[in-house]
Protein backbone atom coordinates (compact mmCIF):
# COMPACT_ATOMS: atom_id res chain seq x y z
CA UNK A 1 0.00 0.00 0.00
CA UNK A 2 2.90 2.36 0.78
CA UNK A 3 4.33 1.62 -2.56
CA UNK A 4 1.19 2.22 -4.53
CA UNK A 5 0.37 5.57 -2.08
CA UNK A 6 3.40 6.94 -2.88
CA UNK A 7 3.37 6.34 -6.95
CA UNK A 8 -0.03 7.82 -6.83
CA UNK A 9 0.69 11.05 -4.04
CA UNK A 10 4.04 12.29 -6.23
CA UNK A 11 2.02 12.65 -9.68
CA UNK A 12 1.75 16.49 -9.96
CA UNK A 13 -1.69 16.20 -11.86
CA UNK A 14 -2.85 14.84 -8.28
CA UNK A 15 -1.17 17.18 -6.07
CA UNK A 16 -0.02 20.88 -7.62
CA UNK A 17 1.92 21.64 -4.28
CA UNK A 18 5.19 22.73 -5.38
CA UNK A 19 7.55 20.01 -5.59
CA UNK A 20 9.99 20.25 -2.45
CA UNK A 21 7.11 21.35 -0.14
CA UNK A 22 4.88 18.20 -1.01
CA UNK A 23 7.91 16.39 -1.12
CA UNK A 24 8.88 17.06 2.63
CA UNK A 25 5.14 16.47 3.56
CA UNK A 26 4.52 13.11 1.64
CA UNK A 27 7.45 11.68 3.28
CA UNK A 28 7.54 13.09 6.27
CA UNK A 29 4.32 12.42 7.32
CA UNK A 30 1.81 11.17 5.03
CA UNK A 31 3.37 8.05 3.55
CA UNK A 32 4.41 7.35 7.63
CA UNK A 33 0.58 7.23 8.60
CA UNK A 34 -1.66 6.77 5.71
CA UNK A 35 -0.54 3.10 4.59
CA UNK A 36 -1.48 1.21 7.81
CA UNK A 37 -5.01 3.00 7.45
CA UNK A 38 -5.68 2.43 4.15
CA UNK A 39 -4.51 -0.86 3.95
CA UNK A 40 -7.09 -1.85 6.93
CA UNK A 41 -9.80 0.14 4.73
CA UNK A 42 -8.44 -2.09 1.58
CA UNK A 43 -8.50 -5.20 3.82
CA UNK A 44 -12.68 -4.95 4.05
CA UNK A 45 -13.01 -5.27 0.67
CA UNK A 46 -10.15 -7.56 -0.62
CA UNK A 47 -11.48 -10.87 -2.17
CA UNK A 48 -10.18 -14.12 -3.21
CA UNK A 49 -8.85 -12.79 -6.27
CA UNK A 50 -7.35 -9.91 -5.40
CA UNK A 51 -8.54 -6.30 -5.67
CA UNK A 52 -11.94 -5.64 -6.37
CA UNK A 53 -10.73 -2.89 -9.07
CA UNK A 54 -7.98 -4.69 -10.58
CA UNK A 55 -10.45 -8.55 -10.87
CA UNK A 56 -13.26 -6.11 -12.10
CA UNK A 57 -11.14 -4.31 -15.04
CA UNK A 58 -9.72 -7.67 -16.51
CA UNK A 59 -13.28 -8.64 -16.21
CA UNK A 60 -14.82 -5.74 -18.87
CA UNK A 61 -11.55 -5.93 -20.93
CA UNK A 62 -11.93 -9.45 -21.83
CA UNK A 63 -16.04 -8.80 -22.25
CA UNK A 64 -15.15 -6.16 -24.77
CA UNK A 65 -12.34 -8.10 -26.56
CA UNK A 66 -14.81 -10.93 -26.80
CA UNK A 67 -18.11 -8.25 -27.82
CA UNK A 68 -15.95 -6.81 -30.49
CA UNK A 69 -14.51 -10.22 -32.40
CA UNK A 70 -18.24 -10.81 -32.61
CA UNK A 71 -18.90 -8.02 -34.43
CA UNK A 72 -16.20 -7.02 -35.98
CA UNK A 73 -14.08 -9.84 -37.01
CA UNK A 74 -10.27 -9.12 -37.22
CA UNK A 75 -7.02 -8.58 -35.38
CA UNK A 76 -8.82 -6.18 -32.65
CA UNK A 77 -6.54 -6.45 -29.16
CA UNK A 78 -8.22 -5.08 -25.91
CA UNK A 79 -5.47 -4.50 -23.20
CA UNK A 80 -6.78 -2.95 -19.51
CA UNK A 81 -4.01 -0.63 -18.05
CA UNK A 82 -3.57 0.74 -14.45
CA UNK A 83 -2.63 4.08 -14.12
CA UNK A 84 -0.98 3.10 -10.64
CA UNK A 85 0.45 -0.33 -10.16
CA UNK A 86 0.06 -3.41 -12.36
CA UNK A 87 -0.62 -3.52 -14.97
CA UNK A 88 1.64 -0.37 -15.54
CA UNK A 89 0.23 1.84 -19.17
CA UNK A 90 4.43 1.08 -19.94
CA UNK A 91 4.05 -2.61 -19.80
CA UNK A 92 0.98 -2.70 -21.88
CA UNK A 93 2.03 -0.44 -24.79
CA UNK A 94 5.37 -2.55 -24.87
CA UNK A 95 3.07 -5.89 -24.98
CA UNK A 96 0.95 -4.39 -27.65
CA UNK A 97 4.22 -3.37 -30.15
CA UNK A 98 5.59 -6.80 -29.49
CA UNK A 99 2.08 -8.18 -30.71
CA UNK A 100 2.38 -5.85 -34.39
CA UNK A 101 -0.26 -3.25 -33.27
CA UNK A 102 0.43 -0.06 -35.47
CA UNK A 103 -2.79 1.70 -34.36
CA UNK A 104 -3.88 2.65 -30.53
CA UNK A 105 -7.32 3.55 -29.42
CA UNK A 106 -6.75 5.17 -25.66
CA UNK A 107 -10.31 4.92 -23.71
CA UNK A 108 -9.87 5.94 -20.14
CA UNK A 109 -11.93 5.04 -17.88
CA UNK A 110 -12.92 8.48 -16.75
CA UNK A 111 -16.23 9.77 -18.31
CA UNK A 112 -15.47 12.96 -17.10
CA UNK A 113 -12.27 14.76 -18.08
CA UNK A 114 -9.89 15.78 -15.10
CA UNK A 115 -6.88 16.92 -14.98
CA UNK A 116 -5.89 14.50 -12.13
CA UNK A 117 -7.17 11.13 -14.17
CA UNK A 118 -7.41 11.85 -17.78
CA UNK A 119 -4.38 14.20 -18.59
CA UNK A 120 -2.63 11.91 -15.87
CA UNK A 121 -2.82 8.67 -17.93
CA UNK A 122 -2.24 10.47 -21.09
CA UNK A 123 1.69 11.57 -19.46
CA UNK A 124 2.10 8.43 -18.37
CA UNK A 125 1.32 6.99 -21.76
CA UNK A 126 3.64 9.99 -23.14
CA UNK A 127 6.61 9.27 -21.02
CA UNK A 128 6.53 5.34 -22.18
CA UNK A 129 6.50 6.47 -25.85
CA UNK A 130 8.90 9.27 -25.71
CA UNK A 131 11.54 6.11 -25.58
CA UNK A 132 10.11 4.89 -28.66
CA UNK A 133 12.07 5.45 -31.87
CA UNK A 134 8.76 3.90 -33.99
CA UNK A 135 5.65 5.44 -32.25
CA UNK A 136 2.54 3.68 -33.23
CA UNK A 137 -0.47 6.13 -34.44
CA UNK A 138 -2.49 7.11 -31.45
CA UNK A 139 -6.13 8.64 -30.77
CA UNK A 140 -7.11 9.22 -27.15
CA UNK A 141 -10.93 10.00 -26.06
CA UNK A 142 -10.74 12.68 -23.53
CA UNK A 143 -14.25 12.52 -21.98
CA UNK A 144 -17.72 10.90 -22.92
CA UNK A 145 -19.50 12.39 -19.94
CA UNK A 146 -22.56 13.37 -21.92
CA UNK A 147 -22.36 10.76 -24.64
CA UNK A 148 -26.11 9.61 -25.43
CA UNK A 149 -24.97 5.95 -24.53
CA UNK A 150 -23.37 6.37 -21.51
CA UNK A 151 -26.36 8.18 -20.21
CA UNK A 152 -28.40 5.62 -21.25
CA UNK A 153 -26.14 2.83 -19.25
CA UNK A 154 -26.32 5.21 -16.28
CA UNK A 155 -30.68 5.13 -16.22
CA UNK A 156 -30.57 1.38 -17.11
CA UNK A 157 -28.69 0.94 -13.85
CA UNK A 158 -30.69 3.38 -11.81
CA UNK A 159 -33.51 1.86 -13.27
CA UNK A 160 -32.62 -1.85 -12.81
CA UNK A 161 -31.84 -0.95 -9.14
CA UNK A 162 -35.62 0.97 -8.77
CA UNK A 163 -36.96 -2.22 -10.41
CA UNK A 164 -34.86 -4.69 -7.16
CA UNK A 165 -35.71 -1.91 -4.31
CA UNK A 166 -37.89 0.37 -4.89
CA UNK A 167 -37.38 3.99 -5.58
CA UNK A 168 -36.13 6.33 -2.75
CA UNK A 169 -37.40 10.04 -2.18
CA UNK A 170 -34.08 10.91 -3.69
CA UNK A 171 -31.29 9.87 -5.90
CA UNK A 172 -27.97 10.27 -4.46
CA UNK A 173 -24.92 11.08 -7.58
CA UNK A 174 -21.94 10.60 -5.81
CA UNK A 175 -18.81 12.04 -8.10
CA UNK A 176 -14.72 12.29 -7.00
CA UNK A 177 -14.08 15.83 -5.31
CA UNK A 178 -11.16 18.11 -6.59
CA UNK A 179 -9.79 21.01 -4.93
CA UNK A 180 -12.11 24.15 -5.99
CA UNK A 181 -8.66 25.68 -7.30
CA UNK A 182 -8.67 23.36 -10.04
CA UNK A 183 -11.99 24.49 -11.36
CA UNK A 184 -10.59 27.97 -11.23
CA UNK A 185 -7.64 26.73 -13.58
CA UNK A 186 -9.48 25.58 -15.99
CA UNK A 187 -10.07 22.22 -15.48
CA UNK A 188 -13.62 20.71 -16.83
CA UNK A 189 -14.33 17.92 -14.12
CA UNK A 190 -16.83 20.17 -12.12
CA UNK A 191 -18.89 21.45 -14.98
CA UNK A 192 -18.68 17.90 -16.32
CA UNK A 193 -20.00 16.23 -13.75
CA UNK A 194 -23.04 18.71 -13.28
CA UNK A 195 -23.55 18.34 -17.26
CA UNK A 196 -23.51 14.42 -16.55
CA UNK A 197 -25.93 14.39 -13.70
CA UNK A 198 -28.12 16.79 -15.62
CA UNK A 199 -28.83 14.34 -18.53
CA UNK A 200 -28.95 11.50 -16.49
CA UNK A 201 -31.93 13.44 -14.32
CA UNK A 202 -33.67 14.34 -17.73
CA UNK A 203 -33.49 10.78 -18.89
CA UNK A 204 -35.19 9.80 -15.84
CA UNK A 205 -37.50 11.91 -15.62
CA UNK A 206 -36.29 13.70 -12.60
CA UNK A 207 -37.69 17.18 -11.43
Amino acid sequence: VRRYLAQFLADPRIVETPRWLWRLILHGVILRLRPARSAELYRKIWTAQGSPLAVGMAALSERLQATLRAQRPGPILVRHAMRYGDPAIGTVLRDLAAAGVRRVLVLPLFPQYSGTTTASAFDAIGTELSRWRWLPELRFINSYHAAPHYIEALARSVEAHWQRQGRAPRLLLSFHGTPESYLHAGDPYFCQCQETARRLRERLGLD
